[in-house]
């Protein structure tokens, strides 16, 4: 791996996040490997060693594919979870499908139960494996190896796994400080784990979903205000948001809700720095001209066409993370040439 190209991979990256005007845009290739890689296993506690070495090699594959593609990805080490992590910290139930990733199951049913919630000591919880996987990795790939955010919720969404849905969306009018008071207590975990998380690894990384680099801040889903108006996200979920982007230096934020009535919401958000939104391609390409001259885009979903054409589609003054996948090493090849002259 060319420590050179790392560093100037970083450095274009820098450039564009301060709007420097060169790039106009980031891109990444996803290229078959020169040995194909094994399925990954489920993030399951028994899976552990096989988590390990399946993120050892992908990150064996990423660092050789650094010398040969000409695109703007970063070798990390991939702590793959689920959203059930912070509520299995609080007490919830997992269930594990054979075939999927596994979900928490809610702990508690009515607002009475909140206050009887504990936070947890974060080194009594099963976040400690989180830990102790990516030390691992670590450990083999050296301490400037970037790694992966786990799959980080905002603490509302958290509160929702907690709280079973049938009763927690109810109380938001009927209960409010229950809520809030849950919130508040996921808030005091998950800052807890962020704040050795990133002592231990840098304030660098690779962002949860989907993946691009983040030189600080911190990268969360935002899934559940999709179902709630536009007063609830101003009460119960802007207020968590702005006060980990002031914590942690800025956010990127993921969010596959039908939330469109959000948006300007959304922009209230300080240093809200990568937005990805999973929805319909008509609702994407109005995102990409509602959030251009405020921040930086990852929604996909572009036309059958050329990759190389997508930069003149979008409009003024978007900056956008591409991810365009290729068959070949050879495709890979000539579509990074491609999209380096059409990112400027």
């Amino acid at each position: 791996m060319s420590t050179d190209s790392l560093a100037a991979r970083k450095a274009r990256w820098g450039a564009w996040y301060a709007g420097a005007g060169t790039p106009r845009h980031m891109f990444s290739i996803i290229a078959p490997a020169t040995v194909p890689l094994g399925a990954r296993p489920w993030p399951w506690h028994g899976n552990r060693q096989a988590r390990i070495e399946w993120a050892w090699d992908n990150y064996c594959i990423q660092r050789e594919r650094l010398d040969w593609l000409d695109d703007d990805a970063l070798p990390y080490l991939d702590i793959f979870t689920g959203t059930e992590i912070f509520a299995e910290a609080f007490g919830c139930e997992v269930a594990y499908p054979e075939d999927n990733m596994p979900f928490a199951l809610p702990a508690i049913t009515r607002a009475s139960e909140v206050n009887k919630l504990a936070v947890p000591e974060l080194g009594a919880t099963p976040l400690m494996e989180l830990f102790e996987i990516a030390d691992e990795l670590r450990s083999r790939a050296g301490e400037a190896a970037l790694v992966k955010m786990v799959d980080i919720q905002s603490p509302m969404d958290i509160a929702a796994l907690i709280w079973d849905k049938n009763d927690f969306y109810p109380a938001m009018i009927e209960e409010p400080e229950a809520v809030k008071a849950l919130a508040d207590k996921v808030s005091h975990l998950l800052t807890a784990f962020l704040d050795a998380w990133f002592a231990r690894y840098g304030r660098e990384f690779i962002a949860h979903f989907p993946t691009y680099y983040m030189p600080n801040g911190l990268t969360l889903s935002e899934d559940e205000v999709g179902a709630v108006s536009t007063a609830d996200f101003a009460e119960f979920f802007l207020p968590e948001l702005v006060s980990l982007s002031a914590r942690y230096g800025g956010l990127g934020m993921h969010c596959c809700a039908n939330a469109r009535h959000q948006w300007d919401g959304f922009l209230r958000i300080p240093n809200l720095r990568v937005l990805n939104l999973c929805q319909p391609r008509e609702v994407t390409d109005e995102a990409y001209r509602f959030f251009a001259p405020h921040l930086a885009q990852m929604h996909g979903n572009f036309p059958d066409t050329d990759p190389w054409s997508w930069p003149a589609q979008l409009p003024a003054g978007a900056r956008v993370i591409f991810e365009i996948g290729a068959k070949s090493r050879e495709e890979a090849t000539m579509l990074a040439e491609r999209m380096r002259e059409a990112c400027g």
